[in-house]
């Protein structure tokens, strides 16, 4: 199943995805961090909030796209929802494959390994001393993948725990299922 699900993300990325220029998306990603860091005083802590905020509004809005184009089953457990999540949905949107690694004992906690980050192309941190140490540059990552997954009825805790930017050896997220939210009738849409 594992290449069935990666040749869909490849065959997905090759035919239904308008693309962009990575450069100008790095470049204009760069950007909005740059200015958030201005904005905030070089609060980096509130930078970070403010990224994954902007990452889980665009993954709430993603997740339907995602579900258009692939038009995948619901996946049966959080085993396969990782490597959908990897082989698919990192690939449709930024056309990389991260490595699905450090599975907790109880199969309710791993990490996705990016062995390259295209919003980290062309980026320095800022040397203030500060930045390295608390700055998540690409949390909007997270974000992200937190939106889509409670979408999907996921509720998931994801947190960057490495990246190359702060001088680690890797760029690793890990994500912890919390609990699978039940599907519920909003109030009044009877």
């Amino acid at each position: 199943m594992s290449k069935q699900i990666k040749q869909l993300g490849e065959d997905i990325w090759k035919t239904k995805v308008d693309k962009v220029n990575s450069e100008l998306f790095t470049l204009t990603y760069g950007s909005i961090v740059a200015q958030l860091c201005r904005d905030f005083n070089y609060n980096y802590e509130e930078v970070n909030a403010q990224t994954f905020r902007m990452g889980y509004n665009i993954g709430v809005r993603l997740i339907d796209e995602f579900l258009q184009k692939t038009q995948l089953p619901r996946c049966s457990n959080f085993r396969d929802m990782a490597e959908v999540v990897s082989k698919v949905g990192f690939k449709i949107f930024l056309n990389i494959v991260p490595t699905v690694t450090n599975w907790s004992a109880d199969v309710s906690t791993f990490s996705l390994v990016l062995t390259e980050n295209p919003l980290a192309d062309f980026v320095e941190l800022p040397d203030d001393g500060k930045a390295t140490k608390e700055l998540w540059y690409s949390n909007i990552l997270c974000g992200v993948l937190r939106g889509a997954l409670e979408m999907v009825q996921l509720d998931c805790e994801i947190a960057f725990v490495s990246d190359v930017l702060r001088g680690d050896e890797t760029t690793e997220m890990r994500v912890r299922l919390v609990q699978v939210l039940k599907d519920e009738i909003p109030a009044g849409d009877q």
